[in-house]
């Protein structure tokens, strides 16, 4: 299989990204759904879930930057014949999750007060004690972190993260499948088994 994409099929490297960032999508709300409905505040369970929806955030974002230079560097296969309609869809469909993959873990780092401490192997410090939150917030918007945190908290809790990357989510699975099982085309087998 070949690294690259083709007109015909995704490449081996966008492939095991897209994959990649799926699985750690599924983490990220596990971890998160974990810790508020299973476990009580102030509970080592509670940081213990808490820092691994962290850690998965970051994660998630060396991929997401990682998925979007080699999206940029790389041919994207052309699409299965369809309607204006339908590609229209697909196009408006992909650039939705690709501003949902860049803004949840930007708001995730920007807004969360703790440190994370990355699986458990080192810290990586919070946006607050960074020197661009002092320009960019203290003197730029001359605001405290409480402030600041409460929209940054309510697009990625109540805005994105309850039901607009659910929804778009659930989109994305329900086009693939529609693609496979009444289209019958090669959509969903291009990133999966097809070769290029």
């Amino acid at each position: 299989m070949d690294t690259r994409n083709t007109a015909n099929s995704y490449g081996s490297i966008a492939k095991w990204l897209h994959w990649t960032i799926a699985i750690f999508f599924l983490g990220s709300y596990v971890s998160v759904y974990y810790r508020h409905w299973f476990t009580a505040e102030e509970t080592p369970e509670n940081w213990i879930a808490l820092q691994l929806h962290l850690s998965i955030g970051i994660t998630l974002a060396a991929f997401i930057a990682l998925r979007i230079l080699w999206r940029i560097t790389n041919k994207t296969p052309d699409l299965e014949p369809g309607t204006r309609l339908e590609h229209l869809a697909a196009h408006v469909g992909h650039y939705a999750l690709y501003a949902i993959m860049i803004i949840m873990p930007i708001t995730g780092y920007i807004g969360t007060s703790v440190d994370t401490e990355y699986f458990f192997l080192f810290d990586i410090p919070k946006f607050e004690t960074t020197k661009l939150y002092e320009v960019l917030v203290t003197q730029g918007m001359g605001i405290s972190f409480e402030e600041f945190e409460q929209p940054i908290d309510f697009i990625h809790t109540n805005l994105f993260g309850e039901w607009i990357v659910w929804l778009l989510i659930l989109a994305h699975v329900a086009a693939a499948l529609y693609h496979h099982f009444f289209k019958k085309d090669k959509t969903l087998i291009r990133m999966t088994i097809g070769n290029s």
